[in-house]
């Protein structure tokens, strides 16, 4: 005759759940595996499509056949647009955590339209003609309306709703300031149509080692400001209760998020939704937890913006749609499904 065991014998026996962390942990690595074939497709995958043995031999044998070329070249393209994906999810992650606004991007604190004001002045005005010449003053500018948004949002007193009122009526100002110089200058008009619509294509050597500095600078200051921010999303009479110092957390967020986003923007354009999706969407697994928020969108981010970046070169063979169109095309209607969730959450 069987007889069970008792209760308790049971509960020791049985095998544990796995923890939160656990799960936490193996979708991480699943994304970096995601994150890695993704990359691969993005060098083999072109007007030129090659094969899994020729992106090997193209990296790692020397050789001269046109397949290596094609190789050298898009492994530019691959490695920009992993460190701009990087960045754009890391600054978005970080300005949600800062306005406590779920739907904030990079482009709410206006850092995209000075970026983009200040190329169309160097153009202009300035007769810079080179993407070198560019990222500079994109960067410039980027830096100079994250400070003035700053200044206007109260600095030492700054509040989220400050700075997003700030950043919007500045992105306000600019955006008409660029749309006028456009009109009135044809070949202003004509060199920035290209790059204000964000694209990956002009990536070379010289302008990832022109940005990679500011790229990895605001990676770690952001990663660094994840215990932080954690507690100033909470509230303000929270985060002082544990010890967070709401002027200093502030001041560093808004400075990661204008070194990413700007040194992203200087070097591919402003492109839209990355830094707005990518966190939306991975808090819905991770939790509100910083901690995990930020290293989960540095490495989904590059896959929205590499995934879409292949899906422009193959719709349109053997042209290609720019990167900045596709994640606009993507974002929009995702943008109005998270709306609409969110009013009707509130309802």
């Amino acid at each position: 005759m069987l007889v069970d065991s008792p209760p308790e014998q049971r509960a020791e026996t049985a095998p544990a759940p796995p923890s939160r962390r656990a799960i936490r942990v193996v979708g991480l690595l699943v994304s970096v595996v995601t994150l890695m074939l993704v990359a691969v497709a993005s060098i083999a995958i072109g007007a030129k499509a090659l094969s899994v043995p020729e992106v090997w031999h193209g990296l790692f044998e020397e050789s001269g056949t046109y397949a290596d070329v094609v190789v050298a070249d898009r492994l530019s393209r691959t490695v920009l647009g992993l460190l701009v994906g990087a960045a754009l999810g890391l600054s978005g992650a970080v300005l949600q955590a800062l306005t406590r606004n779920p739907l904030a991007d990079p482009g709410l604190l206006g850092i995209n339209a000075g970026a983009s004001a200040a190329v169309v002045t160097a153009i202009s005005f300035l007769g810079v003609t080179s993407l070198s010449g560019y990222v500079w003053f994109a960067f410039l500018g980027a830096a100079a309306v994250g400070a003035v948004v700053w200044f206007l949002g109260g600095s030492r007193g700054a509040t989220p709703v400050r700075l997003a009122l700030a950043g919007t009526a500045i992105s306000a100002a600019l955006y008409g300031y660029l749309q006028a110089v456009m009109i009135l200058d044809n070949a202003a008009l004509n060199r920035m149509r290209f790059w204000t619509v964000g694209s990956l294509s002009s990536a070379n050597d010289s302008t990832i080692a022109q940005v990679l500095p500011f790229l990895l600078a605001g990676s770690v200051l952001a990663l660094a400001l994840a215990r932080p921010l954690n507690a100033v999303a909470m509230g303000d009479d929270t985060a002082k209760a544990l010890g967070a110092n709401l002027i200093r957390t502030r001041a560093l967020s808004m400075l990661a998020a204008t070194v990413l986003s700007g040194a992203a923007t200087a070097a591919c354009g402003p492109i839209v939704f990355v830094g707005l999706m990518v966190p939306h969407v991975v808090r819905s697994f991770t939790g509100p937890d910083l901690r995990w928020i930020l290293p989960y969108a540095t490495i989904l981010s590059p896959v929205l913006l590499l995934g879409s970046d292949v899906l422009g070169r193959v719709v349109a063979r053997p042209a290609e749609v720019q990167v900045g169109i596709v994640t606009a095309l993507i974002g929009g209607p995702v943008f109005i499904f998270l709306v609409r969730r969110r009013r009707l959450a509130q309802l």
